[in-house]
């Protein structure tokens, strides 16, 4: 199977920040934290819509960002003793009008079924594989839920492992 690209919003500083602490703090716990890739184009980000590939038919307006956004309750993606750990993002109206007007501007072959408006589950990765036994101290690192700003949208690349900002 190829690589997923993307279409995704980054956050302003300090919620990057805040999240980046967050990262480093599982890291240095030992679990498989999203810090522990230090690419320069890793960073904190919200999946709009996901896919191989991801053809454009139009371009995406940002017209809609900056947008509130609030990182609150931890959830758990997958199945089995080992999950991805993240954090849901409110799905505010503002957030899914972005999400469908993104969605609205690439062609829907390709999309992994959760990139579909009303499946779309609106959420930032903290670490994968994380063990079910691990859980507890796992959530522990994590704070309060984390207020800020969504800034920016940008294209990942899998294939060329390249960043493009749009809008």
């Amino acid at each position: 199977m190829a690589a997923l690209s993307s279409i995704d919003v980054t956050f302003d500083v300090a919620t990057e920040a805040a999240l980046r602490g967050e990262w480093d703090a599982l890291e240095r716990a030992g679990f498989s934290s999203l810090g522990a890739h230090t690419a320069t184009t890793n960073r904190p980000h919200l999946t709009l819509v996901a896919g191989t590939p991801i053809e454009r038919v139009s371009a995406p307006s940002a017209a809609a960002l900056p947008l509130a956004v609030t990182m609150g309750a931890p959830v758990l993606f997958g199945t089995g003793d080992r999950r991805v750990l993240a954090r849901l993002v409110t799905p505010t109206r503002a957030l899914l009008d972005l999400q469908a007007h993104v969605y609205s501007t690439v062609r829907p072959d390709g999309l992994v079924a959760h990139s579909h408006p009303g499946a779309w589950v609106a959420h930032v990765t903290l670490a994968r594989r994380i063990r079910l036994d691990d859980l507890p101290r796992a959530l522990e690192l994590l704070g309060d839920n984390i207020i800020g700003e969504a800034t920016a949208l940008r294209l990942w690349n899998a294939a060329e492992r390249t960043v493009t900002l749009l809008g």
